[in-house]
């Protein structure tokens, strides 16, 4: 691909999605690997569709709870509509993770030969329209809070994950430590993790540290294991859990 030249066709979704577009709730709502489109000029990554249902290609369940929760909170949602493996949204565009060349021992390897254009045009095309909407996001109504929705395999590199969910944060681990209270008040039985399955570094995550962290809001990236979200009757409880803890966040302190 030369530079410059456009990666999207016009058969190709657009990289956003918004929910709830003008609400003036005070929490903005994302979810960077809700969709696993890729582009048509990428011909599936040369992977076979199993690959990309599986969680190396988005994470499953993850728009479904995000809708489910803009939804009870009316509050505006930016959803991400291609697949990680094209380039994952929540990690700095310009490191090895953005455009895998292998996740969880699956070879892309149409990535490990992506060119330095393809790889701009990924992210001009897909990456940079997301940064601005969430960026917008922020803009159009003040808000006290923003999370960022996602979902983790039950097991990865041959490692179990005992978590039924994780809440993470850095600078914010109150808001964390917060969610992570209010939902075992609801529901004891859960095994509920701070910075679980993952942690927030500079090198690896966007969200947090280029948006969250620097506005100082009430934040934190919510990862649910995506066993818990493989029906509707999953999606309905988590959406009722996160959605009045992220209330019980945004009350007002008397």
């Amino acid at each position: 691909m030369s530079a410059g030249r456009a990666l999207l066709g016009p058969s190709d979704p657009r990289p956003v999605e918004w929910v709830n577009e003008d609400s003036p709730a005070p929490v903005l709502l994302l979810c960077e690997h809700a969709g696993q489109a890729v582009p048509s000029a990428l011909g599936g990554l040369d992977l076979p569709p199993q690959a990309l249902d599986g969680h190396i290609g988005w994470d499953i369940g993850a728009e479904a709870l995000a809708r489910a929760v803009a939804d009870r909170l009316s509050a505006p949602l930016v959803l991400q509509r291609y697949s990680r493996l094209v380039i994952d949204c929540n990690r700095p565009p310009d490191t090895p993770q953005s455009v895998p060349a292998v996740s969880d021992g699956v070879e892309i390897a149409a990535n490990a030969r992506a060119s330095t254009a393809e790889r701009a045009a990924r992210r001009r095309e897909i990456f940079d329209p997301l940064d601005r909407a969430i960026a917008e996001g922020f803009v159009r109504h003040e808000r006290r809070a923003a999370f960022s929705i996602h979902s983790f395999t039950p097991r990865m590199n041959g490692h179990d994950r005992a978590w039924h969910a994780g809440f993470l944060a850095r600078a914010d681990a109150v808001t964390a430590r917060g969610l992570i209270a209010h939902v075992a008040g609801m529901q004891k039985a859960l095994v509920l993790g701070l910075n679980e399955p993952y942690e927030i570094e500079d090198e690896t995550d966007w969200f947090i540290p280029r948006h969250a962290e620097p506005r100082g809001l009430a934040h934190s990236l919510i990862e649910i294991r995506n066993d818990q979200l493989r029906d509707g009757a999953g999606v309905t409880r988590w959406a009722a859990l996160l959605s009045d803890a992220i209330a019980a966040i945004l009350e007002p302190v008397s």
